[in-house]
C-alpha cells in the first residue's frame, strides 16, 4: 500500500508572492518544523478575483511529511484553527495500473474507426497490456491538414475530408484544446500526465483551467503519434470506412473505400460529431441510435482588454495573471435560458464548415492566449418541438438547414455573416465594424441574423445580451461582434451502450462525446480508458 499524503486546500498567494513562500506557509498551517517535510506538489492552481482590490492565487497542495498520520491527527492548537479552513486530510494517491491479456485469446486486433486524441492516450495501456490495435484515419496526418486548413482560411479552398473539423485530432489541432472537466475521476491525472510527456506544458497538471494551445497540440500529437507507432499500434492515413458487416449480431469485418477488409473482434467508435455519412452508415446498419437535445449558438468577440479589465479591475496588466474567462447564464421564465460556452480568452474564431455549402464556426487559440480578442458561444437550447420529425439523425438535418442560411447570407464563399451588439438589439442590420476588428478570416460579411437563425434564437438572446451586461460590464458592448453560426455544440445523437460498453451491435463500442458518453476532452478521455479496460477484462 502506498503511503498516504496530507492534502491541503485554499492556500492563497498575493500576485506580489513567489511561489517559494507556499513552503513556509505549509509549515505554518501544519505546525510543523522544516526538518519535518520530505516534499510537496501543487495540485491546483486557480484565480479568486472576486475582490478586484486583493487578487489571490489558491493552491491545493499535496505534502509529504516524516509521519503525515501523526500530523494529521495533531491536538494543537494552530493546527485545529486551520484544519478546517484549509480542509486538512489524508489521500491515498492513485496509480494507473494496467492488466495483462491473454494473447492467446486475441484472434484479431482491434481496430478503432478515425479518432479522438484519447486514442493516443490509450498507447501505453494496450501496449502494455499486449494488445495493438489498428487505427483507421479518415484523411491526412495533421502536417497537411494545416495546409489544407490555412489555405481555406486565406484563399477559400476548401476541402470535404481536409478542415477544420476532419481528422487528425479533428477540431482539437484548430482549437484551444481546453482541459478543463467538473469530472472528478482519478484517471485524469495519468491522462495529464501522458500529454505532458509528450510535449504539452507542465502547467496542465495543475492548473484550474488547464489549456495545451493549438500551436503546442500539433507537436504533441506527432510525438504521441510516434510512440503509439513503436509500441506496435498500426496508424492508416487517408482511409475511410464505408461499411461494417456484422455476422449474428456482432462484428465481423470493417470495409473500406478501397473494398478493403480488416477482420475484427473489436470494434471502437471514436469519431468526431461532425462524421455525418458515418451517422447514416451506422443507422443503416441497425445500430440503436437516438435523437438527444443540444444546442445553438452564435460567437461573440469583445477585446481581450476589455474582458480583463472586467474581471481583473486595475490589476489586469499584472505580468502573473493570464488572459481571463468568464462563464455566464441568463435564465428567462418565458424564453430559453442563454448560456455562455466554450469561453475563449485571447482567441480567434475560426471557419470551421466541414460539408460544401454549409457555413458553420468554431473558436481557436495559441498557448499563449494573446490574440487581440476574447470570444465565447452564447448558447440557446434546441427542444425536439423544433423540428418536425422524430427521425435518429433529424437533427442533423436541422444543423443543415442553417448552416446552408449562414452560408447564403456570407455571399456563399465562406465570410461569416455578423452583425454589432448594438444593431441586432435595435433590429436593424450592421454595415462595417467599429472599434473591434474581428479575428475571423477570412472576412466577416455584416447583416441582419434574422435570416440566418431561428426566432426562438433570436429573441432568446434578446432579452439575454442585456442581462448578461449587469453582470460582466459592457458585454453588452454596442461595438461587440456577434458571428454565426455554430451549430456543432455537441453530436446530436446518441448511441445505445451498455454496462460492458457495447453497443446493441455485439462488440462495437461507442465512445466519448459522439455517443454522449462523456463531455469534450477530459471527461471524453476518460470514458477511452473506461472502455479500453472492458475490453482488456474481454482478454484476461
Amino acid at each position: 500500500m502506498m503511503k498516504k499524503l496530507i492534502r491541503l486546500e485554499e492556500v492563497n498567494l498575493t500576485l506580489n508572492e513567489d511561489e517559494k513562500l507556499l513552503k513556509q506557509k505549509i509549515l505554518k498551517i501544519l505546525n510543523i518544523k522544516e526538518s519535518e517535510l520530505i516534499d510537496f506538489e501543487i495540485v491546483k492552481k486557480a484565480v479568486d478575483s472576486r475582490d478586484k482590490s486583493k487578487i489571490l492565487f489558491v493552491y491545493s497542495l499535496n505534502i509529504d511529511t516524516n509521519d503525515n498520520e501523526k500530523i494529521i491527527v495533531s491536538k494543537s492548537s494552530i493546527f485545529q484553527k486551520n484544519l478546517k479552513k484549509h480542509k486538512i486530510r489524508l489521500i491515498e494517491p492513485f496509480i494507473y495500473t494496467i492488466k495483462k491479456v491473454d494473447t492467446k485469446k486475441v484472434k484479431h486486433r482491434p481496430v478503432i474507426v478515425w479518432s479522438w486524441p484519447s486514442w493516443l492516450l490509450c498507447a501505453t495501456i494496450l501496449a502494455e497490456a499486449w494488445l495493438k490495435p489498428i487505427v483507421l484515419e479518415r484523411w491526412a496526418e495533421v502536417k497537411q491538414r494545416v495546409i489544407d486548413v490555412y489555405n481555406l482560411f486565406t484563399k477559400r479552398e476548401f476541402k470535404k475530408e481536409s478542415n477544420v473539423q476532419f481528422w487528425e485530432w479533428w477540431a482539437g489541432t484548430f482549437s484551444d484544446w481546453k482541459l478543463y472537466t467538473l469530472v472528478n475521476d482519478p484517471r485524469s491525472k495519468y491522462i495529464f500526465s501522458e500529454f505532458v510527456k509528450s510535449g504539452a506544458p507542465e502547467e496542465i497538471m495543475y492548473s484550474a483551467r488547464p489549456h495545451i494551445g493549438t500551436d503546442r497540440l500539433r507537436w504533441v500529437v506527432r510525438n504521441m503519434r510516434k510512440k503509439i507507432i513503436s509500441l506496435w499500434w498500426e496508424v492508416r492515413f487517408d482511409t475511410l470506412v464505408t461499411d461494417i458487416e456484422l455476422e449474428n449480431g456482432k462484428i465481423k469485418n470493417v470495409v473500406l473505400q478501397n473494398w478493403e477488409k480488416i477482420e475484427t473482434d473489436d470494434l471502437i467508435i471514436a469519431i468526431w460529431h461532425s462524421a455525418r455519412d458515418t451517422y447514416e452508415m451506422l443507422y443503416n446498419r441497425w445500430m440503436e441510435i437516438k435523437q438527444k437535445p443540444f444546442a445553438v449558438w452564435v460567437r461573440i468577440e469583445h477585446k481581450r482588454e476589455m474582458i480583463n479589465k472586467s474581471q481583473y479591475g486595475e490589476s489586469c496588466t499584472h505580468i502573473k495573471l493570464w488572459a481571463a474567462s468568464y462563464k455566464l447564464v441568463s435564465h428567462d421564465p418565458e424564453e430559453r435560458s442563454v448560456y455562455s460556452f466554450c469561453m475563449c480568452p485571447g482567441w480567434h474564431v475560426v471557419l470551421a464548415a466541414s460539408e460544401p455549402w454549409m457555413l458553420t464556426v468554431n473558436g481557436m487559440s495559441e498557448y499563449a492566449q494573446n490574440s487581440i480578442n476574447s470570444n465565447s458561444a452564447l448558447l440557446v437550447n434546441v427542444n425536439p418541438s423544433d423540428f418536425w420529425s422524430d427521425h435518429p439523425l433529424a437533427w442533423v438535418e436541422f444543423q443543415r438547414k442553417w448552416e446552408k442560411a449562414t452560408f447564403e447570407a456570407g455571399w456563399w464563399n465562406f465570410n461569416a455573416p455578423a452583425q454589432l451588439v448594438w444593431d441586432f438589439l435595435k433590429n436593424i442590420p450592421s454595415k462595417k465594424m467599429w472599434s473591434i476588428n474581428t479575428t475571423y478570416k477570412p472576412e466577416l460579411t455584416f447583416t441582419s441574423l434574422n435570416n440566418c437563425l431561428p426566432d426562438f434564437v433570436i429573441n432568446a438572446l434578446r432579452k439575454a445580451l442585456p442581462e448578461l451586461d449587469k453582470k460582466i460590464k459592457w458585454f453588452a458592448n454596442p461595438d461587440a461582434i456577434l458571428i454565426w453560426i455554430e451549430a456543432r455544440t455537441s453530436s446530436v445523437i446518441r448511441m445505445f451502450r451498455d454496462t460492458n460498453c457495447e453497443s446493441n451491435l455485439k462488440w462495437v463500442y461507442p465512445t466519448w462525446e459522439w455517443a454522449w458518453y462523456a463531455w469534450w476532452i477530459t471527461s471524453s478521455a476518460i470514458d477511452w480508458l473506461v472502455v479500453w479496460e472492458k475490453i482488456i477484462e474481454k482478454y484476461i
